[in-house]
């Protein structure tokens, strides 16, 4: 009993924490069944219930939601696809091949994150609309050209990250490997990325969440209705100033939301290996 009391404020703390995070998905998901299209603060429940915040994105024609949901997959996989292969090679390259300005490339690419990315925001709109010019298909306005965006601010970090965990792999590896005749791309490909799996996955999945929620970005470079992504899209029901509708936008939020749960806990496996992969060198 003396024990359960000296504990009482912590468990007292840890429910108020609790109702604390919880609360924000409690207003989403009430708002979002509020057919009213307020944001339901002021009531456990709104007094009228009903799913028509759902229907309306899936039945009005000025409203592409599946296309901005669409838009927002391929966007965001491409971006962890192509953010796993470039950033996995450029560690590779930095840990384990010697070369001339080895030491001062990853050290730039160190000190370039350290700005922060919106400092470019007006040289980068210059640059794609001058490739627009040249190559529309990547330059301002299209997803290919936000893409190649996102590829190029993420190699630095992902680099260090995966640099980290390759120092880790004894070098005993690699000798064996090219005593038995394997090439560098061999031991690229047959022992580092089996290897590295776990953080690979981890890289795969923080650059897939954080390109499907960016938006300043998209909304600065995607401008047609249909090429927007759901960040951008959901948004244009909260924009206005005088005629804020939150229902269809928590409800496009909460089904935007499945893609990254379902993705999160099928890597849940490789998340707690890779998130503490190259901590401890040996």
């Amino acid at each position: 009993m003396s024990s359960l009391r000296a504990n009482l404020w912590r468990h007292a703390l840890a429910w108020v924490l609790i109702a604390f995070t919880f609360f924000p998905i409690y207003v989403v998901v009430v708002s979002s069944i509020d057919i009213t299209g307020s944001l339901a603060t002021n009531s456990f429940l709104p007094p009228a219930i009903g799913w028509d915040n759902y229907t309306l994105l899936f039945t009005n024609e000025d409203i592409p939601f599946t296309t901005w949901v669409k838009n927002s997959l391929i966007l965001a996989s491409a971006s962890a696809v192509g953010s796993v292969l470039i950033g996995a090679a450029a560690a590779f390259a930095f840990s384990r091949l010697r070369f001339k300005g080895r030491r001062v490339g990853i050290q730039t690419l160190l000190l370039i994150q350290v700005f922060p990315s919106f400092l470019a925001l007006a040289a980068i709109y210059v640059i794609m609309g001058e490739i627009y010019k040249v190559f529309p298909a990547f330059g301002l306005g299209s997803v290919g050209g936000l893409l190649l965006i996102y590829l190029g601010g993420a190699m630095g970090v992902n680099a260090w990250l995966l640099k980290g965990f390759i120092d880790s792999i004894p070098l005993e590896l690699d000798e064996s490997a090219r005593i038995d005749g394997a090439t560098p791309s061999q031991v690229y490909w047959l022992i580092f990325f089996p290897l590295a799996a776990p953080v690979l996955a981890v890289v795969g999945l923080l650059s897939f969440i954080g390109t499907f929620n960016e938006f300043v970005l998209a909304s600065l470079f995607l401008t047609d209705i249909e090429s927007r992504t759901v960040a951008v899209g959901l948004q244009q029901f909260v924009g206005n100033q005088f005629a804020q509708n939150w229902g269809p936008f928590t409800a496009g939020s909460i089904i935007a939301s499945v893609p990254l749960v379902i993705i999160f806990l099928s890597l849940q496996k490789y998340i707690v290996g890779g998130l503490t992969a190259g901590s401890v060198k040996g």
